[in-house]
């Protein structure tokens, strides 16, 4: 896979398939762990996500472990959320982001801060999602939000989150079209368990020259299947996937839940440009899913 720094601009440049991974930032500072695991999928994945202040737990920061990833000889994706930050901390964070070699920006709203670990922590969203992009495009093209002038402009591949499954699918598509008339240029889809649903979706966002990348959630156990459909819009796993997850045992729900990613994987693979595995709290079992699903 060769490790040039601009590894996923290149793959989804050339109409390739492209797999890119999700780590939190560890909550204080030891990160060996975070880092041993990224040590082992360097050349495997094309870029590597790492959140910020995600479900609105705090954590270090997405920027240093982005730099740490940077250094490994990963290509990585630095997420930033309008929550926790004004136009001016995010402008400086981006423009110290490209200043440490950080080509790919993921811009998210962010959950509101009652659902995290402060909750009584100031919700700021100055910005929303779409207005980040467009401070982003300002930044590639050379001048800031104010219209002033850069010594030297960004150069971000621009992306953004979407939900497929979405029910309607309407306003989601609204939304879609929006944030890609705001310099989206990739997607990374929230967890999909309805390949046919997906296909769908996708058929209904061919028109626009983006790349769509499916969002492939590890799941647990049964019992976290279960909250996220009662707790995650736009979510829901399947009864039978559920029930594979429960006969599977406690022992061997995880196994049973890497079975069941490694064929949505393979299910989705034909109608989209890429994948996005997520597996929080069960990252070694990343290089697993990436072999079984013939990946890398």
């Amino acid at each position: 896979m060769g490790n040039s720094p601009r590894r996923l601009k290149e793959i989804l440049d050339r109409d390739g398939f492209a797999v890119t991974v999700e780590y939190n930032p560890p909550k204080g500072t030891n990160a060996s762990a975070l880092l041993d695991n990224a040590k082992s999928l360097v050349g495997r994945v094309h870029g590597v996500n790492v959140t910020d202040n995600t479900a609105a737990v705090m954590r270090a920061s997405s920027l240093s472990i982005c730099r740490l990833l940077y250094e490994m000889g990963h290509d990585p994706v630095m997420q930033i959320t309008c929550r926790d930050r004004n136009r001016l901390a995010i402008q400086s964070d981006l423009l110290g982001a490209h200043l440490l070699g950080i080509r790919n920006i993921l811009c998210l709203t962010g959950d509101y801060p009652t659902v995290g670990d402060h909750k009584d922590a100031k919700p700021v969203y100055d910005l929303d999602s779409v207005q980040i992009m467009q401070l982003v495009q300002g930044l590639n093209n050379g001048r800031d939000l104010a219209g002033n002038k850069l010594d030297g402009s960004t150069d971000f591949l621009i992306a953004a989150a979407v939900t497929p499954e979405a029910d309607p699918l309407g306003p989601m598509l609204v939304k879609f079209e929006a944030k890609v008339n705001a310099g989206a240029q990739f997607f990374q889809t929230q967890a999909i368990y309805h390949p046919e649903r997906f296909g769908v979706f996708m058929q209904a966002v061919r028109k626009f020259k983006v790349k769509v990348l499916a969002g492939i959630l590890l799941l647990r156990s049964a019992k976290m299947a279960e909250f996220m459909n009662a707790n995650i819009p736009g979510i829901s796993v399947p009864d039978e996937m559920i029930a594979e997850l429960r006969a599977a045992g406690d022992k061997h729900a995880l196994d049973a839940g890497v079975a069941i990613a490694v064929r949505s994987i393979k299910a989705v693979r034909p109608h989209c440009d890429g994948v996005h595995i997520m597996a929080i709290r069960a990252v070694d079992r990343l290089s697993e899913i990436l072999t079984k699903a013939e990946l890398g």
